[in-house]
């Protein structure tokens, strides 16, 4: 575990963030970075290594050729998505190709956090088992039907396709279960909102007791 005890004061506790497409991730991520809360974004991360002139773009183009790259020189990042959905192995090359990439620049980012806690969002936490960075994990939970609704609208993306990154998930049952606290967002936003302050009251007043016994 990268994050150090709750009893310890040396290193933010780390928080894993996640939840289903379409869940709300970011409306927590963003909720609490509004409150100073330093924020690793595993998605911000994932794009960042693989951006114009990144080892990871330069091996992607060397596997799939100049046509996985838009007029601009950037990543054609709907094209890749076809390819690795539709192929299996494609999906585990390129996973074995990023996912240390990601996992290292995450760590790097969570010895620099410097708030109280932090928050690591990771939409497949539990599933790339991840959640071993962590001290603590919060799920975002939505009714499937929202999920759908949420998803299709936010990114221009149809109903199947949806589906279908929902079935590379973990069930919402099984991350409920995984979870030490879990925000409800099927409510109002403002209600979602609410929960989110509470948890970060509760986290600021748990880590000062904790910060004040190690000191």
């Amino acid at each position: 575990m990268v994050g150090l005890g709750m009893g310890q004061s040396i290193q933010p506790i780390i928080v894993g963030l996640t939840g289903g497409i379409g869940s709300g991730k970011s409306l927590v991520s963003d909720t609490l970075k509004s409150l100073g809360i330093d924020i690793i974004d595993a998605d911000v991360i994932a794009r960042k290594v693989v951006a114009r002139g990144s080892v990871g773009l330069k091996s992607i183009q060397e596997k799939y050729g100049q046509d996985i790259l838009t007029s601009e020189g950037t990543l054609d990042r709907a094209k890749l998505r076809e390819i690795v959905f539709a192929e299996p192995n494609e999906t585990q090359w390129l996973n074995s190709l990023l996912h240390p990439m990601i996992r290292s620049e995450m760590i790097h980012q969570i010895e620099r956090a410097t708030s109280l806690y932090c928050i690591l969002a990771v939409p497949l936490l539990f599933e790339n088992k991840l959640d071993k960075l962590c001290d603590l994990t919060l799920v975002v939970n939505v009714s499937e039907e929202q999920q759908l609704i949420r998803a299709s609208q936010r990114d221009d993306v149809d109903v199947e396709n949806i589906k279908r990154i929902m079935n590379q998930q973990l069930s919402a049952q099984a991350r409920t279960k995984s979870a030490d606290i879990i925000i409800d967002n099927n409510g109002t936003k403002t209600q979602t909102i609410k929960q989110i302050k509470q948890f970060h009251e509760e986290m600021i007043s748990k880590y000062k007791k904790n910060h004040i016994k190690g000191s």
